[in-house]
Protein backbone atom coordinates (compact mmCIF):
# COMPACT_ATOMS: atom_id res chain seq x y z
CA UNK A 1 0.00 0.00 0.00
CA UNK A 2 1.47 3.53 -0.68
CA UNK A 3 0.92 6.63 0.67
CA UNK A 4 1.38 9.53 -0.99
CA UNK A 5 1.86 13.06 0.36
CA UNK A 6 -0.66 14.71 -1.64
CA UNK A 7 -2.71 14.11 -4.49
CA UNK A 8 -4.37 16.85 -6.59
CA UNK A 9 -7.08 16.97 -9.04
CA UNK A 10 -7.08 12.61 -8.62
CA UNK A 11 -4.42 13.83 -11.74
CA UNK A 12 -1.13 14.43 -10.04
CA UNK A 13 0.78 12.73 -7.15
CA UNK A 14 3.10 15.22 -5.06
CA UNK A 15 5.84 13.39 -2.95
CA UNK A 16 7.09 15.98 -0.32
CA UNK A 17 10.79 16.08 1.22
CA UNK A 18 13.03 18.16 3.10
CA UNK A 19 16.27 17.11 2.50
CA UNK A 20 19.32 18.12 1.24
CA UNK A 21 18.75 17.51 -2.37
CA UNK A 22 16.55 14.93 -3.84
CA UNK A 23 17.95 11.26 -4.09
CA UNK A 24 17.35 8.92 -6.25
CA UNK A 25 15.48 6.98 -3.82
CA UNK A 26 13.28 10.03 -4.02
CA UNK A 27 12.86 9.73 -7.65
CA UNK A 28 12.00 5.75 -7.30
CA UNK A 29 9.56 6.13 -4.82
CA UNK A 30 7.58 8.50 -6.92
CA UNK A 31 7.82 5.89 -9.85
CA UNK A 32 6.23 3.14 -7.57
CA UNK A 33 3.41 5.09 -6.94
CA UNK A 34 3.48 5.78 -10.36
CA UNK A 35 3.56 2.48 -11.50
CA UNK A 36 0.99 1.12 -9.03
CA UNK A 37 -1.54 3.71 -9.92
CA UNK A 38 -3.40 5.16 -12.29
CA UNK A 39 -1.45 8.65 -12.27
CA UNK A 40 0.47 8.97 -15.02
CA UNK A 41 2.56 12.94 -13.68
CA UNK A 42 4.19 13.30 -10.24
CA UNK A 43 6.29 15.60 -8.62
CA UNK A 44 9.11 15.67 -5.55
CA UNK A 45 8.80 18.54 -4.10
CA UNK A 46 12.04 19.58 -1.72
CA UNK A 47 12.14 21.97 1.11
CA UNK A 48 15.53 21.52 2.09
CA UNK A 49 18.23 24.19 1.87
CA UNK A 50 17.70 24.90 -1.69
CA UNK A 51 14.09 24.05 -2.80
CA UNK A 52 14.26 22.34 -6.20
CA UNK A 53 11.31 19.81 -7.82
CA UNK A 54 11.65 17.21 -9.85
CA UNK A 55 8.82 15.90 -12.63
CA UNK A 56 7.91 12.16 -13.25
CA UNK A 57 5.99 10.77 -16.43
CA UNK A 58 5.01 7.23 -16.37
CA UNK A 59 1.96 7.01 -18.87
CA UNK A 60 -0.46 4.50 -18.68
CA UNK A 61 0.18 2.31 -22.03
CA UNK A 62 3.74 1.45 -20.03
CA UNK A 63 2.35 0.15 -16.98
CA UNK A 64 1.62 -3.94 -17.29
Amino acid sequence: MYYADIVIDDTIILELKAAETISKAHGYQLLNYLRATKYEVGYVLNFGKKPEFKRFLLTNDRKS
